[in-house]
């Protein structure tokens, strides 16, 4: 009987890790939150159904733990932190990091309504001409506040467009980094935990070959899907 419960055990185990690690990204993980736990707290991403190759695309690599030991390997205060470098989780300190990945890219999801405010996630991407994404390279908007005259800058050389009023008056409150606007494609926004983003991007980073790699490792300890909450706006 004890080697019957022990075998019954054992199978339920079995089962729940393969749960664990199937990459099959279901109507029911699309309703459900991504929690980043990290060494300096834990930040909830909300995905957006805009970008769905983005969407499922990160659901499928937090389902099959990818990102679990991952850095955040580039820290730039006032700009954004990324993450998403699989080399990065047994790299030796001063290395370089930020060429890892899967074999695959993301064709661009560019949206007019997903734009670079403080929170968003988004995907960093080499020079292609096409713009398509990282199969697993992320990074999360820490920006800054600007002023009218600021904007007026980024709209003529950077954007050669005019940003809508609504993202003007977001950018000169709350923040962000509007150079980057269709350029990146934005996939999501942090609900929870955006005071863990500004304690990384604050950070002492290298100078040397490293450049902009926490001089102390900034870890992902691991990621998951939860259940959706509603947080207060800008937690």
């Amino acid at each position: 009987m004890k080697r019957i419960i022990v075998y019954t055990i054992c199978i339920l185990l079995s089962v729940a890790v393969a749960a664990q690690q199937d990459s099959t990204v279901r109507k029911k993980d699309r309703k459900k939150d991504v929690l980043i736990e990290t060494n300096y707290g834990t930040i909830v991403v909300r995905l957006s159904d805009s970008t769905p190759l983005h969407r499922d695309n990160f659901l499928k690599l937090v389902k099959v733990s990818y990102y679990d030991s991952v850095l955040f390997h580039r820290v730039i205060q006032n700009f954004m932190i990324q993450g998403g470098d699989p080399d990065s989780k047994k790299a030796k300190a001063g290395v370089p990091l930020g060429n890892g990945g899967p074999s695959y890219r993301i064709p661009a999801e560019f949206r007019t309504s997903l734009f670079h405010q403080k929170g968003v996630i988004a995907a960093a991407r080499d020079n292609n001409p096409e713009k398509e994404s990282s199969g697993s390279q992320f990074y999360i908007v820490q920006g800054k506040i600007f002023s009218d005259a600021g904007l007026d800058s980024v709209e003529t050389y950077r954007l050669k467009r005019k940003l809508p009023a609504g993202q003007r008056d977001i950018y000169k409150t709350l923040g962000g980094t509007p150079h980057l606007d269709q350029n990146y494609t934005v996939f999501g926004i942090v609900v929870k935990g955006l005071d863990v983003v500004d304690a990384i991007a604050a950070v002492p980073t290298s100078k040397g070959v490293d450049r902009d790699r926490p001089l102390e490792d900034v870890r992902i300890i691991k990621t998951k899907l939860v259940k959706r909450k509603k947080y207060k706006q800008n937690n």
